[in-house]
């Protein structure tokens, strides 16, 4: 028989390492809760519509989905990135405005598998809907700029741009475009022929000779039209205000197509330039349209947990934590107290695990240290014992009926 093995670009998480998943992902939830935001959970899969929404001249839409036909003959796509499902069910239920929502989910993207990047990743995000306040732009980046800080992390810095709207985003794009006509030769292979369809792509290019090019291309900041403008200095305004730091970045334009407005990013300075984002956003006031919905401008971001976990190992934060559990229970007498004991004790609220297989007291007593518990009770001939694993102080004598009871006060 062959060994099965997880696809290329995807892993498994195991314990202890999947402990860390479970404290991020309860970290961020605690911290967006108290902001207002509800869990949402969306499918893995759409037709494919939803998902090319967000830019048929991307690499995300062109080149990295996974879509296939189901048996009913329609086009689906597993999830490429978090915001296009959570609009579509907006669309969908049309819940009371602002609308404001969480999620923790896999995406999955056909690209090559790297450092904290693989074919399936997973996201934490929020969307906020319904209103283009930049207030609330002011709130999403500071709700992830204060995720990394709760998790230690200290040497990340906020990216953040403007790209205009409906109304100059065009003035803007024939201008860049004019630009682009007069470098075209200049250009790397990709762009020197493809830049017309999506000239604001060029900007994000990293390759050498776009680099060059473009060095004094214009800037999408720098064509904002009076609406934008007052957008834009207000959310900068409320950066400063919360106190969080920023850097001006007027070639921010991240990849998909949807952004507009407010667009940021965060790099991780201790990982390797080139791949030094754990996560980013910005507002997409049009995308609710192009799937249906009425006009209802948006904001949200994503951020990838194996970067970010990818980042806390580059800066030596947020590790693994111990394995620990209030009390195990040794059983010498067979197995039936500790299956009843470890019982009585979770039911009543206490952390309790237990050895299997009859194994020896020793054995036993190996495993109770392993487990980092506090407490070790022993169930012996002669009775029960409580002893503090940490200490090498006298075992206490317990009664089986105040068992959980005594337990409980000396936790």
């Amino acid at each position: 028989m062959p060994e099965f093995r997880a696809p290329t670009g995807t892993f498994d998480v195991l314990p202890p390492e999947s402990r860390r998943y479970e404290r991020l992902i309860g970290a961020f939830a605690a911290l967006v809760d108290r902001a207002g935001y509800g869990l949402t959970v969306s499918p893995m899969f759409e037709e494919i519509g939803v998902f090319s929404r967000v830019g048929e001249s991307t690499d995300v839409v062109r080149k990295e989905m996974y879509d296939f036909d189901d048996k009913g003959g329609r086009r689906i796509a597993l999830r490429p990135e978090g915001t296009a499902s959570v609009v579509r069910a907006f669309v969908q239920h049309r819940p009371p405005v602002p609308w404001k929502v969480w999620y923790a989910a896999p995406s999955f993207r056909y690209e090559r598998p790297q450092a904290g990047r693989f074919r399936q990743h997973h996201q934490l995000g929020v969307e906020a809907l319904g209103t283009d306040d930049p207030d609330l732009d002011v709130e999403v980046v500071w709700l992830l700029a204060r995720l990394y800080a709760d998790i230690g992390l200290s040497q990340v810095s906020l990216q953040i741009n403007s790209l205009g709207d409906s109304v100059c985003r065009p003035v803007y794009r024939e201008a860049l475009l004019a630009f682009l006509d007069s470098r075209r030769d200049q250009l790397c292979d990709e762009h020197r022929t493809g830049y017309a369809l999506n000239p604001l792509r060029v900007l994000d290019c990293k390759k050498p000779a776009c680099v060059a090019a473009t060095a004094d291309a214009p800037l999408p900041v720098d064509h904002l039209c009076e609406g934008c403008q007052a957008h834009w200095d207000r959310v900068l305004a409320g950066l400063r205000s919360v106190g969080v730091p920023y850097v001006l970045n007027g070639r921010l334009v991240r990849g998909l197509d949807y952004y507009t407005r407010t667009t940021f990013e965060f790099w991780a300075e201790a990982l390797e330039s080139a791949q030094n984002g754990v996560g980013g956003g910005g507002r997409y006031d049009g995308l609710a349209e192009s799937l249906g919905g009425p006009p209802t401008p948006g904001i949200g971001f994503g951020s990838g947990i194996e970067r970010i976990l990818l980042a806390c190992d580059a800066e030596g934060v947020f590790p693994v934590p111990a394995a620990e559990v209030d009390v195990f229970v040794i059983d010498t007498t067979g197995g039936s107290a500790a299956r009843d004991i470890t019982t009585e004790l979770r039911a009543a609220g206490i952390s309790a695990d237990r050895a299997f297989d009859n194994r020896s007291w020793r054995a036993q007593m190996k495993a109770a240290q392993k487990s980092g518990a506090r407490f070790a009770i022993s169930v012996e001939a002669e009775g029960i014992q409580l002893r503090t694993l940490a200490e090498k102080g006298e075992p206490e004598s317990l009664e089986r009926a105040t068992l959980v009871d005594h337990v409980k006060k000396r936790l």
